[in-house]
């Protein structure tokens, strides 16, 4: 492993058909500046509301022991001590897989009772050696308490592939897979995708596993369904630019910083366009192909990804952000593109103007458009602590 590797967590969740909320939790950390990533997918018993409250707090405890440097495998053995038992089944009333990434690469994974995690690497499943752990019985529970434990130094390219049940056991029932799609199918197909799209993206390769879940149980979920993916790569780089910068004298040093960058690029303002398309001599021009009642129109630039509307786009975006809305899922606009271009890029720089825009001085406009550099860091913020990007701020 080295700097240049990016680790990228994501995930795809769909809940039971019918229940208000999803039964499974996925959450994920990044522990202070030591470049290290925890990850835990909790599985709570039966669906709805009770499930989602279990699986919840198993997966927030898990997630602040292990940060804490509490060691995972008495990490797991506190969890599955604390956690109720079923009164009718005697069984533990969540499962739980917990991935421990550090920044040189070496990764510890516990697993209770949910499917086996994935190993691809160069497109293919690899063999992991696992460990038995016996946490002896529990009072009123039947049998051994057991944790399957695994240690990988991760290398570049390398994917690990982890989901509940609802994945493995979608379909069950049906003529073609009476026993559900199953682990080893699972497997096959996230390799078949790997081997058609090679850098296909972690949010995207647990989205594609989800959606085939689903359409195994003909788009009706019999249970929660969660698929998370953890992979190793380069990291995608895009910067935002935004506002004027104070000093017009610094137009044609933000204008140059945006032509060098290597990576993708937006701009995000109706002055700063102008600004761009003078200082490069591109000409701007407004797209009014998906235009949307409460976000501006955004615009189209040579070389630029994405231009899109100032303050009123950026306070959206925070929105769907903190909402955790999926952009493919909404109508497709200046707002949601601008979602989707974070989400899809690890490293994202903000290139900010600290120029007042007199537009944003008048009373009628709300108090949250007010200073567009509090919406960057908000963005910003909820980038870093929820999506675990990689941020940097930089105003000029």
């Amino acid at each position: 492993m080295t700097t240049s590797c990016f680790i990228e967590v994501d995930h795809y969740q769909v809940g039971k058909h019918s229940e208000p909320v999803s039964g499974d939790a996925f959450l994920s950390q990044k522990v202070g500046d030591r470049d290290r990533v925890i990850s835990v997918l909790a599985d709570g018993l039966g669906s709805g509301i009770k499930a989602s409250v279990l699986a919840t707090l198993t997966s927030s405890m898990a997630l602040k022991f292990v940060s804490v440097d509490t060691d995972i495998e008495k990490t797991a053995g506190i969890m599955m001590d604390i956690l109720p038992v079923c009164s009718e089944r005697r069984i533990g009333y969540s499962t739980f897989t917990i991935v421990d990434i550090d920044s040189a690469g070496d990764t510890r994974i516990i697993e209770h009772d949910n499917p086996p995690f994935m190993l691809i690497r160069n497109g293919r499943l690899a063999e992991v050696r696992k460990t038995t752990i016996d946490l002896g019985c529990r009072e009123g529970v039947p049998g051994e308490r057991q944790l399957s434990s695994a240690h990988l130094r991760c290398r570049f390219g390398d994917r690990i592939v982890f989901f509940s049940d609802g994945v493995n056991q979608s379909g069950m029932g049906r003529p073609n897979m009476p026993l559900g799609w199953g682990t080893d199918e699972v497997g096959l197909f996230v390799t078949e995708e790997v081997g058609r799209n090679p850098h296909i993206s972690a949010r995207d390769l647990a989205r594609r596993v989800v959606e085939r879940a689903v359409a195994n149980d003909e788009h009706a979920s019999k249970d929660d369904t969660t698929c998370g993916v953890i992979y190793f790569r380069r990291p995608r780089r895009l910067l935002v630019v935004t506002g004027p910068p104070f000093s017009k004298r610094n137009d044609s040093l933000m204008a140059s910083t945006l032509e060098g960058f290597q990576g993708r690029k937006a701009v995000c303002g109706g002055t700063t366009a102008r600004i761009i398309s003078r200082e490069l001599k591109r000409e701007v021009t407004l797209d009014l192909a998906n235009v949307s009642g409460d976000i501006p129109p955004g615009s189209t630039m040579p070389g630029i990804d994405l231009v899109t509307e100032g303050t009123i786009t950026l306070a959206k975006v925070a929105e769907l952000l903190e909402q955790g809305r999926k952009p493919e899922d909404l109508p497709r606009n200046p707002a949601t593109a601008m979602v989707s271009h974070l989400l899809n890029s690890d490293v994202i720089h903000f290139l900010v103007g600290t120029r007042i825009n007199e537009a944003h001085q008048d009373p009628n406009v709300p108090v949250d458009l007010d200073i567009r550099r509090n919406i960057v860091k908000k963005v910003r913020d909820l980038l870093d602590s929820r999506y675990l990007k990689e941020t940097e701020l930089t105003f000029i």
